[in-house]
């Protein structure tokens, strides 16, 4: 007889991880406990942090020898690119600093020179995430190097002074607050450390994102893209003219997600009374993934450029703007929204005195818009990613802080006249960011451009120090000749 049960409508659109709450119901499952040999319970919740992504929560317990143990996993997708979190902790309010640590992530106390690779095994578990504080986690480090002292100290007495004094180092860190440096490097970029000055850098939390090396990749489940694939077809492209450049060029690259093969489509354009930048969209068929930036053309700009504009009303919502690789400070002034789109460099940093918002360079990377679309994408993301600033356990406080920020910054974007007018300054040490100027070729009344010598750490962080153009081959010569 056929099943006349139809699903309800809760039970077909009830997603599988959902966001933190009181309602929420973990599972349970016996299963076997590797210290007595009986069995225990193993309760998992799927579940979804605010502003971060999906998780799975594991807590076993048994009650015949009263185990217990807990560890957290990414279920999310693995990022673009890797990611190293640096902190420095000095006083009580750091060690409370949340913490989440994927399984993939390797943590490093710099002052000890002692690192805890990803592949370390905990008490109870070969390869773990964890979701605790910094004093949490240096605690969890304290317990698992306690753990086979007692053995050490009877057949390699040297080895357990050793680890000693470590221990006793790291409990001074808690005991007597005595400053030290953490750093997490998660290949899968899963891992954060709580940001606790949310509208601004944080002074002591830096981050860096890196490309994951070929061994990162596959220690992570990716496969590399066999060498060789597809060289037949990329060779039978290069018949036509070589000199004539196509309005939209398609070269075959790898998807950063799912590792297929996936198609990049690269435009060049040129903006009016700007330069030459380069549009590109990826879109893989197998995983659905896409992504669009924009570059900028042409040589390094001999000097930096800040671009400073005096919004007066909504017109100047629907500038231009190319943010590509610099940074922008918003003071506020009055927006419109209409007229054509704006491009910020990922050199382009954002910030907005007026409601204590400063994003550092490269923090949306290159982007074409106007005015307006680049205020509502900051939201969105400081919306969607910022962690630690939702469920039960943000402060108050803190919650309404942000959300009154978050309130501020679509003021801004709507065009509110109560907080307007603004004014937005592009600083690009590059001068690869543009602001439509409405009034081109005449000067724009409300717009000013400043151009400035970059400083040392500036050219550093962009690798120029160091870059010869002339006069490397006689190096090359000589290095050859010593050789």
């Amino acid at each position: 007889m056929a099943d006349d049960h139809q699903p309800t409508q809760t039970e077909q659109e009830d997603p599988l991880f959902q966001d933190i709450d009181g309602q929420q119901r973990p599972t349970e499952i016996e299963s076997y406990c590797m210290n007595c040999g009986e069995n225990g319970i193993t309760r998992l919740l799927l579940t979804r942090i605010p502003h971060f992504r999906e998780v799975i929560v594991m807590a076993f317990e048994c009650p015949s020898c009263g185990t217990r143990n807990n560890e957290i996993q990414s279920a999310g997708i693995i990022q673009d690119k890797g990611q190293v979190v640096t902190c420095r902790v000095d006083n009580k309010e750091d060690l409370n600093r949340q913490l989440v640590k994927s399984e993939s992530c390797s943590v490093r106390f710099q002052e000890l020179d002692l690192e805890i690779p990803a592949s370390t095994a905990s008490q109870t578990s070969k390869k773990s995430g964890l979701l605790s504080t910094i004093e949490g986690l240096v605690e969890h480090v304290i317990d698992d190097l306690s753990a086979e002292q007692p053995v050490r100290k009877h057949a390699n007495p040297t080895v357990h002074d050793q680890i000693d004094t470590v221990i006793n180092k790291l409990r001074s860190y808690l005991d007597d607050h005595i400053p030290f440096t953490i750093s997490i490097d998660d290949p899968a970029g899963n891992s954060f450390i709580e940001d606790l000055v949310i509208t601004a850098p944080d002074p002591k939390l830096t981050r860096r994102w890196y490309t994951r090396t070929r061994e990162q990749d596959e220690a992570l489940g990716l496969q590399s893209v066999a060498e060789g694939e597809g060289v037949e077809e990329r060779g039978k492209e290069e018949e036509e003219d070589e000199d004539a450049v196509p309005e939209v060029m398609s070269f075959p690259a790898q998807c950063s997600h799912c590792a297929s093969r996936a198609d990049t489509r690269m435009h060049v354009l040129e903006i009016p009374h700007f330069k030459e930048v380069v549009l590109m969209s990826t879109n893989c068929e197998a995983c659905g993934y896409k992504s669009n930036e924009v570059k900028a053309g042409g040589p390094v700009s001999e000097l930096g450029k800040r671009i400073v504009l005096r919004m007066q009303d909504a017109e100047d919502l629907s500038r231009d703007i190319l943010k590509y690789l610099a940074v922008i400070v918003i003071v506020f002034s009055p927006f419109p929204a209409s007229l054509t789109p704006p491009s910020q460099s990922e050199t382009c940093g954002l910030s907005i005195s007026e409601i204590n918002l400063e994003l550092t360079p490269g923090t949306l990377g290159g982007r074409f818009t106007t005015v307006e679309g680049l205020l509502r994408q900051v939201h969105e993301e400081l919306d969607r990613r910022a962690p630690f600033t939702a469920g039960d356990s943000t402060e108050e406080t803190k919650r309404l802080r942000w959300t009154e920020f978050l309130a501020k910054l679509d003021r801004v974007a709507d065009g509110d006249p109560t907080i307007l007018p603004v004014t937005l300054v592009l600083d690009d040490p590059l001068a690869n960011s543009y602001l439509q100027n409405l009034y081109a070729p005449d000067d724009d009344p409300n717009m000013t451009l400043e151009h400035y010598e970059r400083d040392w750490a500036t050219n550093e962080g962009l690798g120029l120090n160091d870059m010869r153009l002339e006069g490397y081959e006689e190096d090359a010569n000589e290095a050859g000749a010593e050789a």
